[in-house]
């Protein structure tokens, strides 16, 4: 798996902690979700879109989906880290989704939270499809990323997404897109190649 998808730990550190979270150990559970906090914040910032990130932040955004985690650990029976990961991140998918109703329903107006520090990991969970230059403008590269990743249409930022960030096989994002495997390599291809184009731009 790349290292875009997240934070990676050895091979045997991960199944070690799979199995304690299996068992209903919660500090193995929190353990996974530190692993990949900077990928799930990273997902939100390019999934949610302004209308959302307008009135909340995603590290809120992302402290939600592992409380929703932690919580219903107990239901989820573990099948290695690629299964964690599709939880982890059907669930950030499902939780942008009811945030977006509720304020659809409420029309409330919320001054937006500014996020202080993290944009170095957020950046480098991106690393699959964006190398930073450099760090020390990383607020203003994850500006510029995020206005490039939005320019895509919607299929090339969903495959990119799932491809990158979420860590699905092109079999799997062709079974999730309702596209043919071939199309799918294409797709990414195309998308990767206009993002890196609208970087260098």
């Amino acid at each position: 798996m790349s290292r875009a998808a997240g934070n990676l730990f050895p091979d045997d550190a991960s199944r070690a902690l799979l199995a304690r979270a299996t068992q209903g150990d919660s500090n193995a559970v929190e353990q996974l979700l530190q692993q990949h906090l900077p990928g799930l914040r990273a997902y939100i910032r390019l999934k949610a879109g302004a209308t959302l990130l307008a009135r909340e932040s995603s590290s809120d955004l992302a402290q939600s989906v592992c409380r929703e985690v932690i919580e219903n650990a107990g239901r989820f029976r573990y099948d290695g880290e690629g299964a964690f990961r599709k939880w982890l991140f059907t669930t950030a998918l499902r939780k942008i989704a009811d945030r977006y109703e509720y304020y659809g329903a409420k029309k409330r107006a919320m001054a937006r939270e500014q996020t202080t520090g993290g944009d170095d990991a957020v950046l480098e969970a991106c690393r699959g499809f964006y190398t930073p230059s450099h760090h020390a403008a990383a607020r203003e590269d994850l500006k510029k990323l995020e206005a490039c990743f939005q320019a895509l249409d919607e299929d090339k930022r969903e495959v990119v997404l799932l491809s990158r960030m979420v860590g699905l096989s092109h079999s799997q994002i062709a079974e999730e897109m309702g596209k043919s495997e071939v199309a799918v390599r294409k797709l990414l291809s195309r998308a990767l190649g206009e993002l890196a184009e609208r970087m260098e731009a």
